[in-house]
């Protein structure tokens, strides 16, 4: 539930408008697993609603949301207050058992930098025979810093093709701002964390069909698609298991320091960050979630879901 996803069916309209792939023909499902021991997260979370059993995950995603998971509490879970979102949007399905979902919200503390950390993944079936199964992760800051956000998101389409979204999206216009690429993208050396999954023969690069999209990710963003026809499904979660998993937490460490070193922001440009961090979520709502959740889940779950987003959000 973060800024991309994907348009995966043909016999229903685009399911994710921001990322337009090929239409799955495969009638390959997901496997159901049963869930490891929840991170810590989990306990602190306010009751999570199943975001951390991630039932339809395989393996290597499994544990590698939860190393991720397990980091953003050990470094900040003393400043994040527990999820208060109601129970049926913590956790939803449709009426057919087709489309299965799960969030959690976690805001800041009042002295924190945090706004909120929002947890999500999402599992339907599609009329083709195929599966969709999402799972994504992202922190976004308040206008106290001017830090980036954090966002990481995982689209599975199948067995054999995964699309990997991860970055810090930036806060600021970087041709006006050359100083914050360089503190928060040059110096930090989140390009050659970035060249990293270059080296893996099975990654090709992602490109969205939404340039609203292109726009608002940073020029170090990872977006790339997993593919193996010949080591199949087996491959592509070595690749998530390995090289997905450590370049993910380096740029989660990477993110982490950045707040460490954050400098305090006021007057103007705290204005500036709050309008554009407010257009930022607003299009995320208006791109990602309001013409697809109800297509999923009928339009009252989608009412409900989308209306705790948008106070979560504060549109």
């Amino acid at each position: 539930m973060a800024l991309i996803t994907c348009k995966i069916f043909t016999s229903l309209p685009p399911l994710i408008s921001t990322l337009k792939t090929t239409p799955l023909t495969s009638t390959t499902t997901c496997r159901c697993i049963s869930a490891s021991p929840a991170a810590p997260m989990s306990n602190s979370g306010g009751g999570g609603g199943g975001f951390m059993e991630f039932p339809y995950a395989s393996p290597p995603v499994r544990d590698l949301m939860a190393d991720l998971l397990s980091t953003v509490e050990n470094r900040l879970g003393s400043l994040l207050l527990p999820c208060t979102l109601p129970a049926d949007v913590q956790r939803y399905r449709n009426e057919s058992g087709t489309a299965d979902a799960a969030l959690i919200v976690r805001s800041g503390i009042a002295s924190s930098p945090i706004d909120f950390m929002l947890g999500s993944w999402l599992y339907c079936q599609l009329p083709t025979g195929a599966t969709l199964n999402i799972t994504s992760l992202s922190c976004y800051l308040n206008d106290s810093t001017d830090a980036p956000h954090f966002l990481f998101e995982l689209i599975q389409t199948g067995g054999t093709s995964i699309i990997i979204v991860l970055d810090l999206p930036p806060r600021k216009d970087l041709v006006l701002h050359p100083d914050y690429l360089q503190k928060f993208y040059e110096d930090t050396g989140l390009d050659i964390t970035r060249q990293l999954l270059d080296k893996v023969a099975e990654i090709r690069p992602f490109v969205p069909s939404s340039l609203f999209t292109r726009s608002a990710v940073s020029p170090t963003a990872i977006v790339v698609r997993i593919e193996s026809e010949v080591g199949g499904s087996g491959r592509v979660e070595e690749i998530v298991g390995d090289d997905v998993r450590a370049v993910a937490i380096e740029v989660l460490r990477i993110w982490l320091d950045c707040l460490n070193g954050k400098q305090e922001v006021e007057g103007a440009e705290r204005n500036d960050l709050r309008r554009r961090d407010r257009i930022f979520k607003s299009k995320i709502i208006e791109i990602d979630l309001v013409s697809n959740l109800p297509r999923l889940f009928g339009q009252e779950t989608a009412d409900r879901v989308l209306a705790a987003l948008r106070g979560v959000f504060g549109i």
